[in-house]
């Protein structure tokens, strides 16, 4: 059973169809990536499953069926826009908000003491939430997201405000929710997270559904018919291989119709004198997708 089951969602403001036609599903034990430009849909569709906004058109199950208020205590949602109280001390403004998800403050404090100690928020538990930095208060957002241990998790831009190091800590702690089977939809603009976290994506754009499904699979759809080499000595013109350039510190050789990569592999092989580093696939990254598709460019 699917966590989240979207199926033909429409809704429109005015004259403005924010969401056009949008279908997708997010299944326990995955991350699952929602994307697009600003302005493509991506909150409004968050805000339906959330029920705070009612679809026009179409049908949406969470967790097994229509949201009801018992349900909203089984998710985390972790908004753009951060929501704590800025005058409360912080160890209390979580434990409160756990609360309101159904937890015994008995409970709500081990939980928000477990998270404290290890998002690093454990010596500014007696602060105010107003004292704390702009990477702070993510991470306290966070908390208030995941103490009430909810079975699906929803995030607007997680790692926004976030450093290197924390932004680790807090992959480390999806990667464990998931690991635990929660569904978890993460959308952001920072593509080198989604591509190493994500399952499967759905980039929304002008309100539309435009591309859906794994990051292999999608990876596939849009790979040019070229290699990436790195190598010792210079490569020389290759059978099969049409046009050669250099990118970010490697060879990339484009191929000609009908020739493989595992051909060419061969025949740099075959070279005594040319020492290969590295061979690879010339894949596109997802942000290059993101560009062609949403921009109608050619990778």
């Amino acid at each position: 059973m699917a966590a989240v089951e979207v199926a033909g969602v429409e809704k429109s403001f005015g004259q403005v169809q924010a969401v056009r036609d949008v279908s997708f599903e997010v299944r326990a034990g995955e991350i699952f990536g929602l994307l697009g430009p600003n302005g493509a849909g991506k909150t409004t569709t968050i805000r339906m499953i959330l029920n705070i906004f009612w679809p026009d058109a179409g049908t949406i199950s969470v967790l097994g069926g229509p949201m009801t208020e018992g349900k909203k205590g089984l998710i985390g949602y972790l908004p753009e826009e951060r929501g704590l109280y800025q005058d409360l001390v912080l160890s209390e403004c979580l434990v409160y908000l756990a609360t309101l998800k159904g937890m015994t403050k008995r409970d709500a404090s081990k939980a928000v003491a477990r998270y404290l100690e290890r998002l690093d928020l454990a010596e500014w538990s007696r602060r105010k939430v107003k004292d704390l930095s702009k990477g702070m208060q993510q991470k306290a957002q966070i908390i208030s997201t995941l103490a009430h241990d909810p079975q699906l998790i929803i995030m607007d831009e997680p790692f926004a405000g976030l450093d290197p190091v924390n932004t680790r800590r807090m992959k480390e702690v999806l990667e464990d929710e998931r690991r635990a089977g929660k569904a978890i939809v993460m959308s952001s603009h920072q593509m080198p997270q989604v591509e190493a976290m994500c399952d499967r994506i759905l980039l929304i754009n002008d309100g539309r559904g435009v591309l859906y499904g794994s990051l292999s699979e999608i990876r596939s759809r849009y790979a040019s018919n070229a290699v990436r080499v790195w190598a010792e000595g210079g490569i020389g013109a290759v059978p099969g291989v049409s046009s050669i350039s250099e990118e970010d510190g490697a060879q990339r050789l484009s191929l000609a119709e009908g020739v493989t990569p595992q051909d060419v592999m061969l025949a740099l092989a075959q070279r005594p004198t040319l020492k290969v580093q590295r061979f690879e696939v010339a894949a596109p990254s997802l942000d290059d997708i993101f560009v062609s598709v949403v921009s109608g460019s050619r990778l």
